[in-house]
């Protein structure tokens, strides 16, 4: 195997702990529409805020699942042993998990700023 190769299958392992913890998002994601729903229709204080702070918290994950991938298109991107094909590629792929970390930022921010739960908002 190729120096390369072992590089991509050490990443490929780092890729399916995040699937793990995707899983996890998706669970806790479940759970706290439970809080949301109860709030609207009981309007339950309490339950309210747990929504919140499970958002902010998936959010907030989510953020840092995003900058592993934003770290490793930067790298891939200055990547000067490239062929002009994979350069291309690579700045697709910067650009797309640029905008993926900058969507998951702003859903961070309104997780936490929006304290009357007026925006819907749901990872994708």
């Amino acid at each position: 195997m190729s120096k390369s190769d072992i590089e991509r299958i050490k990443k490929i392992k780092i890729e399916n702990i995040i699937w793990f913890f995707y899983f996890i998002i998706i669970l806790l994601s479940y759970y706290s529409n439970y809080y949301e729903i109860d709030y609207f229709k009981n309007k339950n204080i309490i339950s309210k805020e747990k929504y919140r702070k499970i958002n902010i918290f998936i959010f907030s994950v989510l953020v840092i699942i995003y900058s592993y991938f934003e770290i490793d298109s930067i790298s891939s991107f200055f990547d000067c042993n490239t062929s002009s094909d994979k350069s291309k590629y690579d700045k697709l792929v910067f650009i797309a998990t640029s905008l993926v970390l900058i969507s998951g930022l702003i859903f961070l921010y309104i997780a936490c700023v929006d304290v009357d739960l007026e925006e819907e908002i749901a990872f994708s």
